[in-house]
């Protein structure tokens, strides 16, 4: 891997800097979350295709690889509704605190996909984050439902990388990442067509300001940095880069703070238990890299 220059970590602060910022626009947008996501995979996918286009890449795949990139574009779609959900229904710090907690779900989710034991620290750092989703919770009982909502995000979306973490061995992401966005479309189409939302005038009436903050969120937080992050894995480790993305929350609360301090000025309580959950996420990170260095080292015998 060649070395990583300046600019090369400056551009990944920058892509987690926009990871966080998704929940700004969320919060501004005025549309409710699932009008939201329809807008943000509908027109991701087209700028991802146009993006294969110039690329030439060759984006035909097996039936059942399609089918899988199905169930996957469905899941990060439930990901993203509930994520944005949980922020209308409590507040950017609340909806990206809970979002932390994937780590919980990740220690009981990927031995059964990657069929390896449960780890015992794994265990104890999966009660730590409980502990500061209780912290949270007993503190802010006002947003119960965004924290519930939250919860279920958080696991959707951990659920969602374990999965596409065992299609990224075979297939291209780009490919992977195009076939999950038509079929979250094609999903919340039929929900919305089927739920009683409808595809109507005011489904596609909206403010001037909206359509903006939907077509960054689309573009920049969504199609470039979906390619931007697989631009700086040629330069930075995959380690540093994951590592890295787990600095979201705090970008974004920080962000949210600055932004909305009348509405996102938290209980010092809170904030005990989201550095808590985020404090043992980068924690897990870090001892998973060094068993896998001290792995590698170890002596292979024939």
């Amino acid at each position: 891997m060649p070395n990583a220059r300046l600019k090369d970590y400056l551009h990944l602060h920058f892509l987690v800097f926009i990871a966080g910022f998704t929940a700004i626009l969320g919060k501004e947008i005025s549309a409710g979350a699932t009008a939201i996501v329809w807008y943000r995979m509908a027109i991701a996918a087209v700028l991802m295709f146009i993006y294969i286009k110039i690329i030439k890449l060759n984006i035909k795949v097996s039936k059942e690889a399609v089918i899988k990139f199905s169930v996957a574009g469905v899941i990060i779609a439930l990901h993203w509704i509930t994520f944005f959900e949980s922020i209308k229904q409590s507040n950017v710090s609340i909806a990206l605190a809970m979002f932390s907690s994937g780590a919980f779900f990740a220690s009981f989710i990927e031995p059964i996909f990657f069929k390896r034991r449960v780890l015992v620290y794994e265990i104890g750092f999966g009660l730590i984050v409980i502990l500061g989703v209780f912290l949270i919770t007993s503190s802010e009982l006002k947003y119960i439902n965004g924290i519930i909502l939250g919860l279920l995000s958080a696991l959707f979306s951990t659920l969602f990388a374990v999965i596409n973490g065992r299609f990224i061995e075979k297939y291209n992401s780009t490919v992977i990442s195009f076939y999950e966005f038509i079929s979250g479309v094609l999903f919340l189409s039929l929900f919305i067509h089927f739920s009683g939302i409808h595809f109507n005038e005011s489904f596609f009436t909206l403010t001037q300001i909206d359509w903006v903050y939907i077509f960054i969120l689309a573009s920049v937080c969504t199609a470039y940095a979906f390619i931007g992050a697989v631009e700086v894995m040629r330069y930075i480790s995959p380690f540093t880069v994951i590592l890295t993305y787990n600095l979201e929350p705090i970008y974004g609360i920080i962000l949210a703070l600055f932004l909305f301090p009348e509405t996102e000025q938290m209980s010092s309580q809170f904030y005990f238990g989201a550095t808590l959950i985020i404090v043992i996420v980068l924690f897990d990170a870090l001892l998973k890299n060094n068993k896998a260095r001290k792995r590698k080292k170890m002596p292979v015998n024939n």
